[in-house]
Parts: structure tokens; sequence; C-alpha cells
């Protein structure tokens, strides 16, 4: 009887290894609360990575409370978040969820419109004459952003923070953004939600 091999080496995601890696930067370089760290596109650069693989280990970073992720201010270092932060422990305040919400939104819609192709973005948010509901577009954003992990942790946040589902324009001009492939403009339009 054969023995079979030890199988494949099993590795973290390559955003997942970049996020550790940033981490280690903020903490060699001694950056602190309002710290920003380099534009994205100049990071993305310096680190060999795509914006795409960047934008998500940076979500990941603000799951995790180290960043905040602005729009137009970039990346800004929050600090280490140590067990009994509110970050850690879910004790966040409402102004506190409703900023996270939409920053991780924000990174979803980045992510649907950079990696899905034109017509998937097309076929799940073209307008069927129906105005949009947020349960829809939300399902849509998933799929199209292909991060499932991601998305959980998206999805306990905008929970989390509660409220009442965004109106009709907004999230049509989210699915707008999204369908036209332009990251930044899904990125902003994300904002505008709640």
């Amino acid at each position: 009887m054969a023995t079979s091999g030890p199988g494949p080496l099993a590795r973290p995601p390559l955003y997942e290894q970049l996020a550790e890696h940033i981490s280690a930067f903020i903490d060699a370089q001694g950056l602190g609360p309002g710290d920003r760290l380099p534009p994205e596109r100049a990071l993305a650069s310096e680190l060999g990575v795509s914006r795409a693989t960047l934008s998500r280990a940076l979500v990941a970073l603000e799951v995790r409370g180290l960043v905040s992720v602005q729009h137009g201010n970039g990346a800004v270092v929050l600090g280490r978040v140590d067990p009994d932060h509110p970050w850690a422990t879910g004790r966040l305040a409402p102004p506190q969820l409703a900023g996270l919400r939409a920053s991780l939104v924000s990174g979803l819609a980045r992510l649907a419109a950079e990696r899905a192709g034109a017509t998937a973005r097309e076929a799940m948010l073209a307008p069927d004459g129906t105005p949009p509901t947020w349960p829809d577009l939300w399902r849509a954003l998933r799929r199209l952003a292909d991060d499932e992990a991601l998305a959980t942790a998206v999805q306990e946040v905008v929970s989390a923070a509660g409220g009442a589902d965004p109106d009709t324009d907004a999230l049509t001009r989210l699915a707008a953004a999204v369908r036209s492939g332009r990251p930044e403009l899904a990125a902003e339009a994300a904002w505008g939600l709640w």
C-alpha cells in the first residue's frame, strides 16, 4: 500500500499576508492614531501588489480596528487594539458602527467593481424596472466581490449598525457605480447609502 505525500502547503490568502505585513510596518514605523499610510496607489506599487489586493488587506485591517479607510483621506491608523477595546469586543457606539459600516460596504463595493467582469456586473445589477432593494443589492455585491469571509465580516457590522435600509435612489446610484466597473466611483457611491 502506497502512502500519500504530505499534501499541499496551506497558505493564507495574499491579502491576509499583506494585512500582516502592513500591521508589522505600522509597528516598525511607530505609527500611532491619526497617522496616515501612504496613498493606495503608491503603497500598492511599493509593495508590488494590485490595488484590489491592497484594498482587501486594508479592509481586513479595518475590521480588526487597526486602520480606518476614509473616503478622501486614505487609510488612517487607529492604533493597536487591546482585547478590551470596543473594536475588539463589539461594544461600539452607534456613530462608530455607522462609520465602520459605510467604510466596509465601500470597500466591498470597490472589490465588486474591480474583480467581477462586465457581463457579471450587468447581469446582476442592470435595472429590471422594479426599485432596487438592499437585500438584493447586498447579495449581488457579495457575489461580485467574491470574498465570502470578508462579506460575512461586513454583514456582521451592517447588522450591528442597524437602522433603516438605504433609500431607492442611493441603491440605484450604487448599482450603477458598480456596473460601471470604476472602483473609486463604486466606493464613493457606497458612502452615500446611509
